[in-house]
């Protein structure tokens, strides 16, 4: 399950060098619009009459109740996810705005314990919150070892838009699965979403892929492929059949690779601040996965204090 955490964190490391010869809105847009269509294709294949054995796969959504919950789930999660994170990133640190997008979670287990009654307990709350501190000082790192960090409120505010967008997807996607699978609705999310952008980018005019280096082309083509039509079409099929609170708190690991590979390949090292956010994180993922085993063993451990004949006494 970690596998989408994994992929969007290299991903990280790849658009970042890409930044620097094209705009954040085309980066968006090359990471929807081909992602989907290629989905799009292999749904197609899988709709065509398959050998014995082997089903076939409808590759449209079932009715205009599809279509209309797949339009919805395009326009959060597609347009207005990576919309705002395109204008967040061009004004938020990386630093911040990794701190700001993968809080997420905790708007996740808000609704899905709404929506859907999800349990999550007084220790998957701490495991959140441990979560969120580990981000941050993983974010924040700079400033803590005394870096001059400015915050840009108007960015702060995109990306906070963005991570509740995100969050409102990863909600979404058990109702847009009872008519499309993830699959598809993925692909089809990815293409619809793009459409908004590619107008807005027609808007702005220019040519923002003219500067682009072919290295930096193979950097893109990676984020699309790997880092959005694969990891996004498992992020999905798991929020749809797990847990949304305890899968959503995976987020938390996407700075902690991203951290890894900027190491592994840009030569970049970690500040004892970043290791110590990498621990907290780790273990807040280690709490919420074992939420339940470790409530049942505390609740266990002060009932049989209590019955303890020499409790209470001095």
């Amino acid at each position: 399950m970690i596998a989408p955490f994994l992929l969007w964190g290299s991903s990280m490391v790849v658009m970042r060098d890409a930044l620097a010869e094209t705009s954040p809105l085309f980066i968006a847009i090359t990471r929807l619009l081909p992602a989907g269509l290629l989905l799009l294709v292999v749904r197609y294949w899988q709709g065509r009459p398959q050998p014995q054995g082997m089903r076939s796969r409808p590759w449209n959504p079932l009715g205009w109740r599809g279509w209309l919950w797949v339009a919805l789930f395009a326009l959060v999660d597609g347009a207005c996810f990576q919309g705002f994170l395109a204008e967040g990133l061009g004004s938020t640190g990386a630093g911040l705005g990794s701190v700001l997008i993968d809080s997420q979670p905790l708007a996740v287990a808000l609704m899905a314990a709404w929506f859907y009654q999800e349990r999550l307990g007084w220790v998957g709350w701490l495991s959140l919150l441990v979560g969120l501190a580990g981000i941050s000082v993983i974010g924040l790192s700079p400033l803590m070892a005394g870096e001059a960090v400015g915050i840009n409120l108007d960015g702060t505010g995109w990306m906070l838009l963005a991570s509740l967008s995100m969050a409102v997807g990863t909600v979404m996607v058990r109702q847009v699965s009872r008519f499309a699978d993830p699959v598809l609705a993925t692909g089809w999310h990815m293409v619809i979403g793009s459409l908004p952008l590619i107008g807005i980018l027609l808007v702005q005019g220019g040519d923002p892929w003219s500067q682009i280096s072919p290295e930096h082309w193979l950097g893109l083509a990676y984020t699309s492929v790997l880092g959005s039509a694969l990891a996004y079409g498992l992020f999905f099929y798991f929020a749809s059949v797990e847990n949304l609170t305890e899968f959503s708190s995976l987020t938390f690991l996407t700075p902690v690779f991203a951290l890894i590979f900027g190491g592994m390949f840009l030569g970049e090292s970690l500040s004892l601040p970043q290791w110590l956010g990498v621990g907290i994180t780790l273990l807040s993922v280690f709490l919420i996965n074992s939420r339940f085993d470790i409530e049942h063993k505390v609740w266990a451990g002060l009932e049989n204090w209590g019955k303890d004949p020499n409790w209470g006494q001095l």
